[in-house]
């Protein structure tokens, strides 16, 4: 008598419900936005923007405001980063109203957007500590000193 043991094709394999491959894709495309909602590059360093961005947000700050280019670009991140929240919390609102086929469906849908709620909340408190440590530069660096500029 003989007795095999073995293990169905990866395609057979369901996780949840989800094949290995969807998993995998899903959990790529939340790595994605998580650094895109976050405003990094690859290596995790803060992204300044493009060189016309730059010039441009030069532009804006020459206008007689202390503000460092740096922090500017954080606070509008931050503002952008709030806005995207706001619009996520409205889909998940919407998303726990609407009537699905399953109840694994639901459920599903309302994971997904909280993932994506996270992921941004996370981002907002990375881009939140970042502006606190580049005020606090500029305050030291300020040492209390008389502002000459015009």
């Amino acid at each position: 008598m003989s007795l095999s043991v073995g293990f169905p094709g990866a395609g057979a394999i369901l996780i949840n419900g989800k094949s290995p491959a969807i998993i995998d894709a899903l959990s790529n495309a939340a790595a994605e936005e998580a650094s895109t909602a976050l405003g990094t590059d690859e290596s995790g360093a803060l992204r300044a923007g493009s060189g016309k961005q730059a010039e441009t947000s030069e532009a804006a700050g020459s206008g007689g405001d202390n503000q460092s280019i740096v922090v500017k670009m954080l606070l509008k991140r931050m503002q952008e980063l709030q806005e995207l929240l706001k619009q996520q919390q409205e889909q998940l609102a919407a998303a726990q109203a609407a009537d699905y086929p399953t109840p694994e469906a639901k459920q599903t849908v309302v994971m997904g957007l909280q993932g994506q709620i996270s992921g941004t909340t996370g981002a907002l408190a990375e881009v939140s500590g970042n502006l606190v440590r580049e005020l606090a530069k500029e305050s030291s660096s300020s040492g209390g000193l008389v502002n000459t500029t015009a």
